[in-house]
């Protein structure tokens, strides 16, 4: 971690634009000069704080496996070996080539081969342990209604779009995405030396637009109320007439559940009328398309290159593909996680830093109790019941206190899609593991080398990785405006998960419970729909705006973590002005450290795809929106009606 920041500025001033002003544009005032100044690599889609941090965490993860892959004699079986021999065989590229379409062929001849509907429910069960996708997503999960428990959940699923909704516009620019993904489907069955690629494209894609029709929206599928549908198994059979789920559930290893959450019923029939109506042949060209598709980037160069020209060039603007040896580490990192967490955490996270960030967790929290006690709009039984979800806020800070054990897990050094399909059964396995044991706590949903943070309702934990630890998100060396308007407002963000539009329906023990009066449901909906309306103005393309519904929640986080970090740091002053440093006051030190934490550039496909399906709003008002709500930075930077950062008071959103 390099001294946690030793070596980087606490603010970087040479990224500036100070022909704006920062009343008029924040957002390009504190980073313009380095929007203008910086290209994006041509092997990415988007370049800036997050992205240049995961990079870092990347060459440190790099470092680790360049250490071992060059040593021979490791042990077979143990954890460095399958480090090792994970990276040695998808960097084997002149194997790779040679072996084409040859790891896969197997699997189209068992798709060529069935006879009959009735063999699906096997089929697709065993895509889902292949880390195969189809239309039915299996997954375990805490029950929403009884965190005590593991349950098994269903949700939509089986497209090759990003989303439902690139099937059905018809603008220009939809025509030639639609286009260009059934020219990438005939590429890949050419490749694989199947037939008729070009017609077959058509009749996948009409078939998956019919999937795609029974779809929920991404902002349907954001509410938690309406995805939770428990089912007895008679009742989804009765929604899946045309689907053997008997078999599906036995060769998926979960024959013995009774009941099941549905998290779009309606799809589960939509998608047996399909199954029902299209013919054999077209759902046996959908299936080798979903293995094609999914194995393409650990196929032969000219596979993954067709792989590569849609999702990456046509869909995000990458003009290149990363080196393969970076591709390497992103298949170990996502394999093999832990593994390598753990010696990333023993090289590169100090104990120190944890210390300060659970003192900074702790500010926050208080900050947070303070609000929640000083609201004028909530009444006296829903702020009880919210100061006692507070109390059992669960913090998770650098790295799991168990790590998860990988020892049943083979891998080969001269096998990568071997290695990969072993990994996805190894996962599946220990799934459906949890079904019959009691809910692991200490259990984390990201690796410690990631550079993000999460809030997991079912837990009612908010987690740190150690990646985000370090500059510009946390400087041990920076002053406290710095780290409060940076790691703070991430802190806070995540607090703020807890209570925003879908985290305020679970209660302090996860469970999905409705603990509000109804006349303070309605005064927190009046605000939020005020900020769903200010965001749905934000054009961050010609054209294209942000949707207030479907960003909602992370909008909440982003204001809710402002109001938090600036009165933690405050808080922290004790009292005392704060100072004065580099002709800046902490106010504007911290206001200015949020905004440098936005920092990202990307690419103008990558932002139409994100706004159509990234519940977090662009960089750039995820920094403008905010703060043009919060009282403070009008104070901090002198904003006057004039200005054009200006928001009437009575138009200023505020909830915590």
């Amino acid at each position: 971690m390099s001294a946690a920041g030793a070596d980087k500025p606490a603010l970087d001033i040479s990224g500036w634009n100070r022909d704006t002003r920062p009343q008029d544009d924040f957002f390009e005032f504190a980073n313009g000069g380095w929007l203008k100044n910086t290209e994006i690599p041509s092997d990415k889609t988007r370049w800036g704080s997050f992205v240049i941090l995961a990079e870092e965490s990347r060459d440190a993860v790099q470092t680790i496996i360049d250490e071992l892959s060059a040593k021979d004699g490791l042990k077979n079986g143990s954890n460095p070996q399958k480090i090792r021999d994970l990276y040695r065989s998808f960097m084997n590229e002149e194997r790779v080539n040679e072996l084409g379409v040859a790891p896969i062929k197997a699997y189209l001849q068992v798709i060529e081969g069935i006879s009959s509907k009735n063999e699906f429910g096997k089929i697709w069960a065993e895509a889902g342990r292949l880390g195969i996708s189809n239309p039915i997503g299996a997954y375990i999960n805490q029950d929403g209604k009884d965190s005590t428990r593991y349950a098994l959940y269903f949700t939509q699923s089986g497209l090759g779009l990003p989303d439902r909704d690139y099937y059905f516009q018809d603008d220009e620019r939809s025509t030639g995405l639609k286009e260009a993904y059934r020219t990438m489907l005939a590429r890949l069955f050419d490749l694989a030396g199947l037939s008729d690629g070009l017609k077959k494209s058509e009749t996948i894609f009409e078939l998956e637009k019919r999937i795609a029709g029974a779809h929920w929206t991404r902002v349907e599928n954001r509410d938690r109320i309406k995805t939770y549908n428990k089912k007895t198994r008679e009742e989804i059979k009765g929604m899946l007439t045309s689907f053997d789920l008997k078999t599906f559930l036995e060769v998926s290893g979960v024959a013995n559940e009774s009941s099941f959450i549905v998290r779009q019923p309606s799809f589960l029939e939509g998608l047996n009328a399909t199954i029902k109506e299209a013919s054999l042949s077209d759902w046996k060209d959908y299936f080798k398309a979903r293995v094609l598709i999914d194995f393409a980037p650990y196929l032969s160069e000219s596979f993954a290159q067709a792989h590569f020209e849609f999702y990456n060039k046509t869909l995000g603007g990458q003009e290149e593909p990363e080196p393969r040896a970076r591709r390497a580490v992103n298949l170990v990192n996502g394999s093999l996680g832990e593994l390598i967490g753990k010696e990333y955490v023993q090289r590169n996270f100090p104990p120190k830093a944890k210390a300060r960030m659970l003192d900074l967790v702790g500010n926050l929290k208080v900050a947070m109790k303070q609000s929640i006690e000083n609201l004028e709009w909530m009444t006296t039984p829903t702020k009880v019941a919210a100061l006692e979800k507070l109390k059992k806020f669960n913090t998770k800070i650098g790295y799991p206190d168990k790590w998860k054990d990988y020892s049943g897990l083979t891998i080969a050094p001269d096998d990568l899609v071997g290695n990969i399909i072993r990994s996805a059964g190894f996962e599946h396995e220990r799934e459906i593991s949890k079904l019959s044991k009691p809910v692991d706590q200490t259990e984390w949903f990201m690796t410690p080398q990631t550079v993000n943070a999460y809030y997991n309702p079912s837990m009612n934990e908010i987690v740190f990785p150690a990646a985000i630890l370090q500059p510009p998100f946390f400087n041990m060396k920076a002053d406290d405006a710095v780290n409060y308007g940076a790691i703070g407002m991430v802190i806070g963000h995540e607090i703020g998960h807890g209570f925003d539009d879908q985290g305020r329906k679970s209660d302090g023990d996860g469970n999905l419970r409705d603990w509000w009066t109804e006349e303070d449901a309605k005064a927190y909906e009046a605000r939020t729909s005020k900020l769903v309306a200010q965001y749905e103005k934000f054009e961050p393309e010609s054209g294209f705006f942000v949707n207030g519904q479907l960003t909602l929640g992370e909008n909440i986080g982003d204001l809710g973590g402002i109001t938090l970090a600036y009165r933690a740091y405050l808080e922290s002053m004790k009292g005392k002005w704060p100072p004065m440093v580099d002709g800046l006051t902490g106010e504007q030190r911290f206001f200015l450290s949020l905004a440098q934490i936005w920092r990202i550039k990307q690419r103008k496909e990558t932002t139409i795809r994100r706004l159509k399906t990234d519940t977090h709003s662009p960089p750039k008002f995820r920094v403008n929106g905010p703060v043009r709500n919060f009282d403070d930075f009008y104070k901090a930077f002198n904003v006057k009606a004039k200005d054009s950062m200006w928001l009437a008071p009575e138009e200023r959103v505020q909830i915590w």
